[in-house]
């Protein structure tokens, strides 16, 4: 692919900048679709193939494998030849994986094209790459920036569940399948060629504490960047374990409580609706608290959020309840992001921040199987909720232990984001 265009420094933060970025919010609430038909697909699935939930359940956990494992790679690819080449292949792998799920005649056929097309490289070429890509034409508006950027994660859980469940309720599941996959691909492709620019290029990293360099790494918060990098993965997967248990099976909840299906797409319209917001405001906090303790912030308040489904269990407490998970969680994943940018090297903000954001995919990938598997031990989704309760406090004591790591370093006087210099 021919090298793109060089951006000069002074058009970071510029309006071609933040037209860049609605470009990516579009861009990922497009290919977002391919994580969250799954899930309002789950109940016809689960029929249709005469399996039980846990089971039914595994395209999504399938999906969110590639997925994670596909941020990776598009990172890599991005970091080498530009955001325009993932996104391009992504529009491929959409639109060739909607068809050929869609045309499935076995739950391993389906399976295999949400994991490997739909999510490997389909799904993944319009997240971590767009949020790197964004991170790199901002500065000082950053933590907004990836907020905005991200927050077509969740716009397209407002828009594409309800939607889609018109579509299967009307025309059928494959049908539908087959219509998102030729949208996705007519509408990707035109708006990847607004991206065809690389983005400036970034200050030389320098590091200016005593023992900053062991064995030739940098230090990050006084120990290694693969050991923090891998604290920071273990917590994405601890709190998208917890925070999948509602996204992944609302729609399957309802309908056993007896409200249906439909009402079940809402209210995972609503959950990420809210998220939206969430995700907007926890950009506007982070750029003024920093990316670790507005994780902090979200971890707790998700854990609230995940205990009041407990008790509550009717139609109209779960609207609420539902919003207010959206609300409380939806800051999280950006979080990641933020964290990796400000103390780790922008020469590698493509793969670590694929590496972070595929960790919190697996987390997304391992709760949704695993809330499944446990509903059909016990008959119910309670254990399921504690279940994720349990995984998300794992997440606040990582959290925790990172910003002791900080204060540590402050008082010593080391402390200094790597990224910043």
């Amino acid at each position: 692919m021919k090298p793109a265009a060089i951006a000069t420094a002074d058009e970071l933060e510029s309006p071609y900048a933040w037209m860049r970025l609605l470009v990516s919010l579009l861009l990922m609430t497009i290919g977002g679709s391919g994580m969250y038909s799954v899930t309002v697909v789950l109940p016809r699935i689960q029929a249709e193939f005469a399996v039980d939930r846990g089971d039914a359940s595994l395209p999504y956990t399938l999906t969110m494998i590639g997925f994670g494992i596909g941020g990776i790679l598009m990172g890599r690819l991005s970091d080498r030849f530009g955001v325009i080449a993932p996104v391009l292949l992504g529009a491929v792998g959409l639109g060739v994986g909607f068809v050929a799920a869609g045309s499935a005649s076995t739950l391993w056929q389906f399976s295999l094209a949400q994991g490997l097309l739909i999510g490997l490289l389909g799904t993944s070429a319009t997240f971590a790459p767009l949020v790197a890509d964004t991170s790199q034409w901002f500065t000082r508006r950053r933590g907004i920036a990836v907020a905005v950027c991200m927050s077509g994660n969740y716009v397209a859980g407002a828009i594409w569940p309800p939607v889609m469940q018109h579509f299967i309720d009307t025309v059928g599941w494959r049908q539908t399948y087959v219509g998102v996959g030729v949208f996705c691909f007519l509408s990707i492709v035109p708006l990847a060629l607004v991206l065809r620019r690389r983005p400036p290029p970034q200050p030389a990293v320098t590091v200016d504490w005593p023992g900053a360099v062991a064995g030739g790494s940098p230090l990050v918060l006084g120990l290694s960047a693969g050991t923090v990098q891998t604290l920071l993965c273990v917590a994405g997967v601890s709190c998208c374990v917890a925070m999948s248990m509602p996204q992944v099976h609302i729609v399957a909840y309802c309908g056993d409580l007896g409200f249906g299906a439909a009402r079940g797409a809402e209210m995972l319209s609503v959950m990420l609706g809210m998220g939206v917001l969430s995700r907007l405001l926890s950009g506007w906090i982070s750029d003024r608290i920093g990316g670790l303790r507005t994780l902090l912030l979200g971890s707790v308040l998700q854990g609230v959020a995940l205990l009041l489904f407990l008790p509550f269990d009717g139609l109209v407490s779960l609207y609420v309840v539902s919003g207010l998970f959206g609300l409380f969680q939806g800051g999280i994943v950006p979080a990641y992001a933020l964290i990796v940018r400000e103390y780790f090297s922008p020469k590698e903000a493509g793969a670590r921040v694929g590496t972070v954001l595929m960790a919190t995919l697996f987390g997304m990938a391992l709760g949704g199987w695993m809330s499944g598997a446990v509903f059909d031990l016990t008959g119910s989704y309670r254990a399921a909720f504690i279940n994720g309760i349990g995984w998300n406090l794992l997440n606040v004591s990582i959290v925790i232990f990172l910003l002791y790591r900080v204060r540590l370093c402050s008082r010593a006087g080391t402390l200094r984001p790597i990224a910043s210099a």
